[in-house]
């Protein structure tokens, strides 16, 4: 049996293209305002490849997207131009509507982007936070709100508003760097793997300073990172992305090569000897597959072989409560890799699958998509 898609019908494209995806959250009968609007955007460094191709993407006010997909396959570069800090080659970029072509230096002042490793100026926590405002004249209630953000990323302001940058640690100067951003009260907040160079306590700090910013002022998030049970939790898309497009919308499933054509078939072998089966393509050899979680089914057992379908042996590792879709998440390990499959949580407890249970996977071949 194969789960259905609970997010089919709340991703809908107002292109009415199949080929093309759109993030949207839940909102009223008029549906949410789309705060970014990309149209067949292209993006190159000089004379070398394209790192972005996208047909086609939404991102709606007060919504939290989550960016993944492999090192290299253009998630910074993406973040970068959402925060215009980078221009595109081709293509259109609107924010509310309007033409980001120009001049964009207003526009500019609604989005606040956070790198990986954040750097201070070399003065006290409270001028580096401080120092947005006062560029911006935004200095009424100035100390309320330079000690409301360092509240925010978990550092008392008594204790660290004037401590001089040098004396803090990795993790402090990333929650005061995210603290200073906060104080700007931005309408759309970038983030590029924030919690990748931090300790556990820091980066724990680090995600639930973003989620407040996004329930209480409704700020639109949008973050690159690797923490999938994060995103999993509290985003309302994520965005695949593989060698700069679009593959898919939720946490796909990414399976690289090599493919090998076997009895007629293409199979990809695990390094247990399980193989994985796809339709053939004329172009698979090295290339990569992506496969929807709601495509794959998990069983306790299996009494007997399904004819024409995937069958993998695997061992549940992580379940995780999918925020857009209400169903659950779970992560098994077969072989070398680790597929994961969507599925309805009353069906799960029946099933009585939890960490550690060995299951089967089941998917057909025609759900394995070339990319």
């Amino acid at each position: 049996m194969t789960n259905s898609d609970p997010t089919a019908e709340s991703f809908p494209d107002p292109a009415k293209d199949p080929g093309r995806t759109g993030t949207m959250t839940g909102g009223d009968t008029m549906g949410p305002r789309i705060i970014y609007e990309i149209r067949d955007l292209t993006h190159s460094y000089g004379k070398g490849p394209q790192t972005l191709d996208i047909d086609y993407l939404r991102i709606c006010e007060g919504s939290v997207t989550g960016i993944v997909g492999p090192n290299g396959s253009g998630k910074s570069t993406l973040l970068r131009i959402l925060a215009f800090l980078e221009p595109y080659t081709g293509g259109s970029l609107s924010f509310e509507s309007a033409d980001t072509s120009g001049n964009v230096v207003d526009i500019r002042k609604n989005v606040t982007y956070l790198l990986q490793n954040s750097y201070l100026l070399k003065r006290s926590v409270f001028e580096n936070i401080a120092y947005g405002l006062r560029l911006r004249n935004e200095t009424e209630g100035l100390h309320e709100r330079v000690h409301d953000s360092l509240e925010r990323v978990g550092l008392s302001p008594k204790k660290f508003a004037q401590r001089p940058w040098y004396r803090l640690s990795g993790g402090e100067v990333q929650r005061v760097a995210l603290a200073a951003r906060l104080a700007l009260h931005p309408k759309v907040l970038i983030l590029d793997e924030p919690t990748a160079n931090v300790d556990e306590s820091s980066a724990l700090l680090v995600k639930d300073a973003a989620v407040s910013a996004w329930k209480e002022w409704g700020t639109t998030v949008i973050v690159a990172t690797h923490d999938l049970a994060w995103l999993t939790e509290v985003s309302t898309d994520i965005i695949s992305l593989y060698r700069g497009r679009i593959v898919g919308h939720g946490t796909e499933n990414l399976v690289h090569g090599p493919w090998i054509r076997e009895n007629g078939s293409v199979v990809r072998k695990l390094s247990d000897g399980q193989k994985i089966h796809a339709l053939a393509s004329g172009r698979e050899e090295h290339s990569a597959v992506v496969i929807n979680p709601s495509n794959i089914s998990l069983l306790p057992t299996l009494s007997e072989p399904i004819r024409g379908m995937n069958m993998l042996r695997g061992t549940v590792t992580s379940m995780t409560l999918e925020r857009a879709t209400g169903s659950a998440l779970i992560s098994v390990q077969t072989g070398d890799i680790v597929l994961k499959s969507r599925m309805l949580v009353e069906k799960m407890k029946e099933d009585k699958i939890s960490p550690a249970s060995e299951v089967i996977l089941t998917f057909s071949p025609e759900n394995v998509r070339w990319i």
